[in-house]
């Protein structure tokens, strides 16, 4: 373990049941909140999971996964199915869901105080558990930085004008903040991804990331724009490369002392070369994972030599 950091996530697990022309379906284990404490805990950090597991055997099939990580399972004992979400891949390799999914969290008690709260996803605009979820974090961030990630799901949004709300509640609340330039075209189609970074910058975060495909990612913070370009790879498939940019993005903050509620006030004072190394770890975390089936993210060896390449 790299330190004694503690980092919560809090969000939803998922069942992906990937589907290939002419193939057998396969399952893995999913869920963006999920993959990203998977991501956290094989860079070697403290991650915990608040969640949600179904008694069946997509639960224990996620459970045992994250377990070979390390990551500390806690959940609110609700027994409904574990969510899934049926996968479909095109011929590059990009990922359309279809989803069986609710989210009820109850309130859980802590055996410690974070350092830092991770929330995304489903998680955080479902009802009735996003109550849940916000009512932590909210709890939690007197003593511990907030990160998010809308990681959208159009199918599960709802209302748009209401979804784009609680979107904006999450924003708010945060410290640092990471969405694709496709989540932010549903949420305000035309609009260009700085403007919207800007914006959502002006209401709390200190830094908001954009991912952008094989375009590379943007970061807007006080400082002004920084872009990097995507690490060249070979494409497997996207599934989970923007929990492995969080990851990664956590994961490089955590190491420069920038997370934590002492790491606030200079998440807030952040300069260029720093904004641009952790937007290099997170873009190479992002290259490891595509390069290879389902939400692989890199451990701390195979990020360091993906590195290399950039």
């Amino acid at each position: 373990m790299l330190d004694r950091l503690d980092l919560l996530v809090i969000g939803e697990c998922v069942a992906d049941i990937v589907r290939l022309p002419g193939a057998a379906d396969q399952v893995h284990p999913g869920g963006s909140p999920a993959n990203v404490a998977y991501g956290l805990a094989r860079l070697g950090r403290g991650a915990t999971l608040l969640t949600q597991l179904g008694p069946d055997d997509n639960g224990r099939l996620i459970r045992d996964h994250l377990a070979t990580a390390g990551v500390e399972v806690r959940t609110d004992g609700a027994t409904a199915p574990t969510p899934s979400a049926a996968v479909t891949l095109d011929g590059a390799g990009r990922a359309a869901y279809t989803f069986a999914i609710t989210w009820t969290l109850d309130p859980v008690s802590l055996d410690r105080p974070p350092h830092h709260v991770h929330m995304g996803s489903i998680a955080a605009v479902m009802e009735p558990g996003n109550a849940t979820v916000l009512g932590a974090v909210e709890s939690l961030r007197a003593g511990a930085t907030v990160s998010y990630d809308p990681n959208v799901r159009p199918e599960l949004m709802g209302d748009h004008d209401a979804a784009v709300r609680k979107v904006e509640r999450c924003v708010a609340l945060s410290d640092v903040v990471k969405a694709s330039d496709e989540d932010l075209e549903w949420l305000y189609p035309g609009q260009e991804p700085e403007q919207v970074a800007e914006r959502w910058r002006a209401t709390g975060p200190s830094v908001v990331l954009v991912t952008r495909g094989g375009d590379g990612a943007l970061a807007v913070f006080p400082g002004g724009h920084v872009t990097v370009d995507a690490l060249p790879t070979d494409v497997v498939d996207t599934v989970g490369a923007g929990d492995a940019f969080m990851s990664g993005t956590l994961h490089a903050l955590a190491s420069r002392g920038l997370l934590g509620a002492g790491g606030r006030e200079r998440l807030r004072s952040l300069d260029r070369d720093t904004v641009t190394d952790v937007l290099r770890h997170a873009a190479a975390s992002a290259a490891v994972t595509v390069a290879r089936a389902g939400a692989n993210p890199p451990d701390e060896a195979e990020l360091k030599e993906a590195l290399t390449r950039l």
